[in-house]
């Protein structure tokens, strides 16, 4: 049967319409209802994709990770769902066994950002825009049950300290090393774990004296297991200052830029504050992000 003309540019109508829904025929992504400029602004990978994919470590307060190993909740969670929203798309987490997974990870193009927090510094500026959102001191937690007499973070030197390999821990713990040093006191003793867990059960069970890590995440756990630690939290006369972690985001993407005007926008409608505060980050929060900030230090 032949068809009128007038039934084939309804067909016509019809088809194009469809195409129009699905995006085009170009590849390009359905912008979605309601969509903003920084949705706009997204890489078109992203866009493609609708999903930010983030590697993440398991770091309680930050990332608490349920006992399936992928259901997660805490700071990391919450903040990414807040990012994920000012910009028009899902996050999700992907639990990797420490920070050297997720950077090669993210060069590797498996993961769009790591938000530690992570130690800015100038090197990791390379490769990677780093997105300032916090500042923290190193903690060391010390087990009540331990044999070792650490009442100040100075009776340190000589120990057993766990810490996260390639953290920022380890750097503090080196120079705390100095300071021993200098004080004619022997040197610590790091050992590295790929993850938080691991260097709590490192001290409960003896193989280290303290476990570093950032004070948040000491206070968390004390929080937990009041009865089980104390903690010390090095000086800045012992090279602690005050060090800004940040997201990292591999600069290839083209998604730095981006995610920090959407930190600027958490920043603007409360959400940034709203999450610090549940948490009893307040004496860590910074007045706003800042971006690639360790190379002019």
């Amino acid at each position: 049967m032949r068809l009128s003309r007038t039934m084939l540019a309804g067909a016509a109508a019809v088809a194009l319409a469809s195409v129009a829904a699905c995006g085009g025929g170009d590849g390009e992504a359905q912008r979605p209802a309601g969509a903003t400029a920084l949705y706009d602004a997204l890489p078109d990978a992203i866009k493609e994709a609708g999903v930010i994919r983030f590697a993440g470590d398991s770091h309680p307060p930050y990332r608490i990770v349920a006992d399936d190993g992928k259901t997660v909740t805490g700071i990391d969670k919450e903040l990414q769902d807040a990012l994920g929203k000012a910009l028009g798309v899902r996050t999700e987490i992907s639990i990797v066994s420490g920070l050297p997974a997720a950077l090669s990870g993210m060069l590797a193009s498996r993961y769009d950002a790591f938000n530690g927090p992570v130690k800015d510094t100038a090197e990791r500026e390379k490769q990677f825009d780093a997105i300032v959102w916090m500042v923290t001191r190193t903690s060391y937690l010390i087990p009540k049950s331990g044999s070792a007499a650490i009442k100040s973070s100075g009776d340190l030197c000589g120990k057993r300290v766990a810490g996260t390999a390639g953290s920022i821990v380890e750097d503090q713990v080196k120079r705390l090393t100095d300071w021993c040093a200098k004080q004619g006191k022997p040197k610590i003793d790091f050992i590295g774990f790929a993850d938080t867990n691991g260097t709590i059960l490192a001290a409960k069970s003896g193989r280290a004296d303290a476990a570093g890590m950032t004070e948040s995440a000491a206070l968390d756990v004390l929080n937990k297991e009041k009865d089980a630690f104390t903690y010390v939290t090095q000086t800045d006369e012992q090279g602690a200052g005050v060090d800004q972690l940040a997201m990292l985001v591999p600069k290839s993407s083209g998604l730095g830029p981006v995610m920090l005007d959407a930190f600027k926008e958490i920043f603007k409608n409360g959400e940034y504050k709203r999450i610090m505060d549940k948490y009893g980050l307040q004496n860590v929060a910074v007045e706003e992000p800042a971006m690639n900030t360790a190379a002019g230090r």
